[in-house]
């Protein structure tokens, strides 16, 4: 039996890049997919290249309606709903100092609403087979990144919604244990519209050998962690680029100063330095 054989997957942003490897990944993996994309055609190829085991969905995940109709599409396509792949994304790229409001708006909404709306829907369905007393094999895969773990110069709003992506990755992960359902993010790194114009030189296609930015190297975690067999890992982030799989572990308490009563403002830069200088600081992308 093949890994993923009879789950509903839902892959969002499926129709090209990381979000296509996804759901090719999965089709191979024997689930039955639904492959959203705003866009028709590209969505419609991939669910082609995985046969009637698949639905194309268009609605627009950042919207409250649109990803309830995503949610909606695997239950009515496939009768249930196993895993979510929250894939779906764009970029706005700007310095803070030139970022326009409806370029930090529309990031946000499409990353972080977008993330949070089919979580919540799909959570609902979750919940409610759960209190019928249905079994739930439930998975959430959402895709953060680097920029949000580290910060990327030219991407306040990216970083910010991808941030917020990882901590409601571990909100959602403690929230919905009691129904059966696990919560990780991944951080990937690979070659997509996005990336390949940003990062041209880093993400170009080798001449030959391993291509360690193909988007494809990206999804066989995600296959796995949407598996059966992935039930005891959950609030998870893993960065993932080409053979490579690491486990990112986020904000930890350092060593603290303690003067067991209010601290004066001026005592105060001797100790924040102090604390300072023991911080290792993980670089900002492109600083």
């Amino acid at each position: 039996m093949r890994l993923c054989e009879d789950r509903v997957v839902i892959v969002t942003g499926a129709g090209r890049g990381i979000g296509r490897a996804h759901a090719l990944a999965f089709g191979a993996a024997g689930a039955r997919v639904v492959v959203n994309d705003l866009s028709v055609e590209p969505a419609a190829e991939v669910a082609a290249l995985i046969g009637p085991r698949a639905v194309v969905n268009t609605d627009d995940v950042g919207t409250w309606a649109g990803a309830a109709r995503v949610i909606d599409a695997a239950v009515s396509s496939f009768g249930g709903l196993d895993v979510l792949v929250n894939n779906a994304g764009i970029v706005r790229d700007r310095m803070i100092v030139s970022c326009g409001e409806d370029e930090f708006d529309e990031v946000v909404r499409v990353h972080l609403k977008g993330h949070f709306a089919t979580l919540r829907h799909a959570a609902a369905h979750w919940r409610a087979v759960h209190k019928a007393g249905g079994a739930v094999s439930g998975r959430v895969i959402n895709t953060s990144s680097g920029a949000g773990l580290f910060g990327s110069v030219g991407q306040a709003n990216y970083s910010a919604a991808k941030a917020g992506i990882a901590a409601m990755t571990l909100v959602a992960a403690a929230e919905l244990a009691r129904y059966g359902v696990t919560v990780n993010s991944i951080a990937p790194a690979a070659r997509t519209r996005m990336t390949e114009q940003t990062f041209a030189e880093s993400m170009a296609v080798p001449d030959g050998g391993f291509d360690a930015m193909a988007p494809e190297n990206v999804s066989p975690l995600v296959v796995w962690l949407g598996s059966a067999e992935a039930a005891d890992v959950s609030g998870q982030m893993f960065e993932v680029d080409g053979g490579r799989v690491c486990l990112v572990q986020g904000w930890q308490r350092g060593r603290e100063i303690d003067k067991g009563a209010r601290w004066e403002p001026a005592e105060l830069g001797a100790v924040v330095r102090e604390l300072v200088a023991e911080y290792r600081p993980v670089p900002v992308y492109g600083a």
